[in-house]
């Protein structure tokens, strides 16, 4: 039995250490990428391509799924040649992942094209990245939201702050480089709290008047200058909904890219049950209120287009698995169950 376990011990160690290099390897050659303007031109001649039209992905339904197409380089130069004035756009491109097997993946906005005849050549639509997020494969939804905010990075820095003449954008899109200051820019994210607050039985949701009608989710905010989490987390849920943290932790975070590009940082907070009362910011928040363990159950079942009811108000629903504001509840109602 010894020997079993010892053979398998050393077959699982194997794998693990085959798939670490593979992962090594992978991030090394994404950095020669990053780094080596000849390289990245090779790489442009055989990667394939996420497409963006004025920031918007383009999508292909097939039967009820929605897919988000890789384009390849010979079918991109295809394309780029019936559009005179786009035939060196490749290097507009900007580099955002590898496959295991080295194939690099970049993503390029047409947004200066004819929308129409994009979509009518390769059979699909733009769509706004919003609606995207609740109809393309979970897998799918990290690629777009980076690809989308690095593009949409290179568009508002095309000039230094510093001198005003503009700057140049290495092949690979990781940083861009004003030569008359010598000063080089590289993509940021800000950090964003995002909180679900839960007095022990309850938790609590809010929402803004631009979510869509019955949505709501979790406390979030914008970390000031000098704070920490914590810090932030007590000071968000103090402004916007008037409760004293007593203790939080941390659960995960998640590249978000709205409004620009964000890190949020995910958290539960317990406030005392007895300090429970609820003086909402009306100046941020729409509505806030506790939610019981059986109504988020139902709500996390409810889809967008189910949550109407007949006089024309709205069941509460929550956001898609994809966001995790909704990994967030799941963790508080298995908590709850348990």
């Amino acid at each position: 039995m010894a020997v079993v376990y010892q053979a398998l011990h050393r077959r699982v160690s194997s794998l693990i250490c085959r798939l670490h290099s593979t992962y090594v390897r992978k991030m090394r050659y994404l950095n020669q990428l990053k780094e080596d303007d000849s390289l990245c031109r090779q790489a442009q001649a055989s990667g394939t391509f996420y497409l963006f039209h004025n920031l918007s992905p383009f999508l292909q339904k097939v039967g009820k799924k929605y897919l988000v197409p890789q384009v390849s380089a010979a079918e991109m130069k295809r394309i780029l040649e019936k559009f005179p004035e786009a035939q060196q756009w490749l290097e507009k491109s900007v580099l955002i992942s590898c496959s295991d097997e080295h194939r690099p993946h970049f993503a390029l906005d047409l947004g200066a094209l004819d929308k129409s005849a994009i979509e009518s050549e390769l059979q699909g639509s733009f769509t706004d990245l919003r609606k995207a997020l609740f109809v393309v494969d979970g897998k799918d939804c990290p690629l777009l939201a980076s690809a989308q905010s690095l593009l949409r990075w290179h568009d508002s820095h095309q000039y230094c702050s510093k001198t005003g003449h503009p700057t140049q954008k290495n092949l690979s899109g990781s940083k861009r480089v004003c030569h008359a200051s010598g000063v080089t820019y590289y993509p940021q994210m800000s950090p964003v709290v995002i909180t679900l607050v839960s007095d022990g039985s309850r938790c609590l949701l809010a929402r803004q008047p631009s979510f869509p009608p019955g949505m709501f989710t979790a406390l979030s905010g914008f970390c000031d200058m000098g704070e920490n989490v914590e810090e932030t987390v007590r000071r968000e849920v103090a402004e916007e909904v008037g409760l004293e943290v007593e203790s939080l932790r941390y659960s995960a975070s998640q590249h978000w890219p709205f409004p620009s590009s964000s890190l949020m940082i995910a958290c539960h907070a317990l406030v005392g049950a007895q300090r429970a009362e609820i003086s909402m910011d009306s100046l941020e928040l729409e509505e806030a209120r506790w939610f019981g363990l059986e109504e988020i159950v139902e709500g996390l079942k409810r889809e967008p287009r189910s949550s109407k009811q007949e006089d024309g108000s709205f069941l509460p629903w929550f956001p898609p698995k994809q966001a995790v504001a909704h990994q967030l509840i799941c963790e508080w109602v298995q908590q709850q169950s348990t």
